[in-house]
């Protein structure tokens, strides 16, 4: 595929999706169109099969972030005001000589600047010969965190063990004194492209690995592989509000990149400890409330504790029934926006366990005085549908 193929397709309208898209809905897409064009499906129907090739090779760019950054980038570069075919106009520029191959009026380095430009979609190497940077690798770690800190939010340091750059050639691979030569097969690409009938797809180079250099003198160390093992201590944030459970992406925090690319990202697994009187409801904190008989009864005031050590005052309404939650304003979980949850008090009737004489008798007359009460009177009727 040529670089010219990158600039006069749109890969996003062949596959029918915005420019914003998730690389979820650029699958969803690509699955639906490929089961209606492929080829076993629409036999000796040649625009099926072209169909297919282009949508083949949409995802194939669209589907890596970094492909299609690149993609992303070229086409905004020249705005879509290239002329397909080497012709030029108002407002456009021939693309003959963008590829070193027209008479228009481009500059006669353009083929250069351009093949410096998407170096990355063919290979990460434009005619410098120099390998593409590299990402760091993701690293995953968990934490075990109390009640408190999960609502409040806490800074962590953790001790991460990572694949890194050898330390004793530097990453190169070569043993000291040495240097690593260009890959002779992928040119220090690093890939090497595969005809799959019609497009290609680029793999990595089976000679150099994906490297792009070949090591004839190996580290002792590293074996070659230009990796090794380290060792070293960060501080993450881990935010306020978070679940048992739950997945937190830190960016930047994972293993160094190479040849100068980005650090990955460190993903913490969090285990929130549970707390002896408070739970979680989403971003509301919970909390059961014992209440004698006669303040749910006659109505009271009720002190609650809250997490942060500051109890409140709850208005018990007259006539509140066990299992009634009441909510308190503001005493929640701290959410993303800076806004808080609530706490939310639910109301359980004690029933004594040992009375006094007084208290007995005291029960004795009531139950005297509201012996025409039957709270139970439909409750077969209900039963039987009646």
């Amino acid at each position: 595929m040529s670089t010219k193929d990158y600039l006069e397709n749109d890969y996003y309208q062949v596959l029918g999706v915005s420019k914003t898209a998730t690389q979820d809905e650029i699958k969803q897409a690509y699955r639906k169109l490929a089961r209606k064009y492929h080829p076993d499906a629409n036999k000796g129907d040649d625009t099926a099969e072209e169909k297919f090739k282009q949508i083949s090779e949409a995802y194939n760019v669209l589907s890596d972030e970094q492909k299609r950054k690149e993609y992303d980038e070229a086409r905004s570069l020249f705005g879509g005001s290239y002329r397909p075919g080497g012709s030029t106009g108002a407002g456009g520029f021939d693309l003959g000589d963008l590829f070193g191959q027209g008479t228009g009026t481009g500059s006669p380095h353009g083929g250069e600047r351009l093949s410096d430009i998407f170096g990355g979609l063919f290979g990460g190497r434009g005619r410098t010969g120099t390998t593409q940077a590299r990402r760091g690798a993701d690293v995953e770690t968990e934490a075990k965190l109390s009640f408190e800190e999960a609502v409040r939010g806490v800074t962590r340091s953790f001790r991460l063990t990572a694949d890194a750059a050898c330390s004793a050639c530097r990453g190169s691979g070569a043993k000291t004194g040495t240097t690593p030569r260009v890959c002779p097969s992928c040119e220090g690409t690093g890939h090497k492209s595969r005809n799959l009938g019609g497009f290609s797809m680029s793999e990595p180079c089976p000679q150099c690995r994906g490297r792009g250099l070949v090591v004839d003198d190996p580290c002792p160390v590293c074996n070659g592989s230009g990796r090794g093992q380290s060792t070293r201590t960060v501080q993450a944030r881990i935010p306020a509000g978070v679940h048992d459970g739950q997945r937190i992406r830190i960016k930047g925090k994972g293993a160094p990149g190479e040849r100068g690319g980005p650090a990955g990202d460190l993903y913490v697994v969090v285990h929130v400890q549970p707390h002896q009187v408070f739970g979680r409801s989403g971003d509301n904190l919970t909390i059961t409330v014992p209440v004698t008989f006669p303040e749910a009864t006659l109505g009271s005031e009720i002190r609650v504790p809250t997490l942060d050590g500051f109890p409140v005052t709850v208005k018990i309404p007259p006539g509140t029934p066990n299992g009634r939650t009441l909510r308190v304003r503001g005493k929640g979980a701290q959410r993303r926006d800076g806004t808080t949850g609530d706490l939310l008090v639910t109301v359980e009737v004690a029933v004594p366990q040992n009375l006094n004489s007084a208290a007995r008798e005291a029960l004795e007359a009531y139950r005297s005085a509201t012996s025409d009460q039957n709270p139970r009177a439909d409750l077969e009727a209900r039963a039987k549908g009646a």
